[in-house]
């Protein structure tokens, strides 16, 4: 058991859209320096948690902590501790990459904000175009830059909702890798909304799994393959878990 005070923390978190109840009580912990991968069906509740943990959305009942600030009473801190990459980041495509992200690091009040964008696109390895137009760019491009723009401000936490959605084979293993490194390198806690299990297995250091609004699985991704020492893939270990949720 981890015994540090966890980064990420909610309580009796629920959300409903009129009568559909998308998150149902959930009680979740995420700890420092943690990889969480937070797996789910679409509809399960996983893009309405990240909503609420962003400052995005308010829950119906429940509360929600991210790095000790209450998402709802202390929003503003809260995002000022938090990088955000969504499932489709939007930018101006009319606009290079350094403008882009000049513009969105002036909004973050990035200081030195050319000699930060250097740093962040040396780190990702993606120097030499950042005087070419988003609009040229293709998805996996346009994912590493949405990171770039997340973590210009150097926060302590980022959430990425559905980060390889739409890349092909290489795109998804450049951004393992960029996902591992700020982990390793930056110290980044990072929230993983994904339903790619087979990313899971080789990224995350522990996962969650949300089924209805409801968490019905949580462990470390080690905990979780001795504990089921039978199945080849996480994929029939998800199914496993969904199975037994609604027997």
């Amino acid at each position: 058991m981890n015994t540090n005070n966890p980064v990420i923390e909610t309580k009796s978190l629920s959300h409903s859209y009129n009568s559909y109840h998308a998150l149902d009580n959930l009680d979740l912990q995420v700890y420092e320096r943690e990889i969480f991968g937070f797996l789910g069906h679409n509809g399960a509740g996983k893009t309405t948690t990240i909503n609420i943990l962003t400052t995005l959305m308010q829950p119906s009942s429940g509360t929600a902590m991210v790095a000790g600030y209450d998402t709802v009473k202390q929003s503003m801190q809260v995002r000022q501790q938090i990088g955000y990459l969504p499932e489709n980041v939007t930018f101006y495509n009319n606009l290079t990459a350094f403008e882009n992200l000049s513009f969105f690091a002036r909004l973050s009040g990035v200081d030195n904000v050319v000699k930060r964008i250097e740093e962040v696109l040396d780190f990702l390895e993606f120097r030499g175009i950042e005087h070419k137009k988003l609009g040229e760019f293709s998805k996996g491009m346009r994912q590493r830059i949405g990171i770039a723009q997340a973590i210009m401000h150097e926060p302590k936490i980022l959430f990425l909702d559905e980060p390889t959605s739409g890349l092909d084979p290489l795109g998804i293993k450049k951004l393992r890798e960029i996902i591992i490194r700020l982990n390793k390198e930056k110290h980044l806690t990072i929230f993983m909304n994904t339903h790619l299990l087979s990313e899971v297995a080789k990224t995350c250091t522990s996962i969650g799994v949300l089924n209805h609004g409801k968490l019905i699985y949580k462990d470390t991704l080690d905990n979780t393959l001795r504990r089921f020492p039978s199945e080849v893939s996480l994929e029939e270990i998800y199914v496993q878990m969904e199975i037994k949720s609604t027997s």
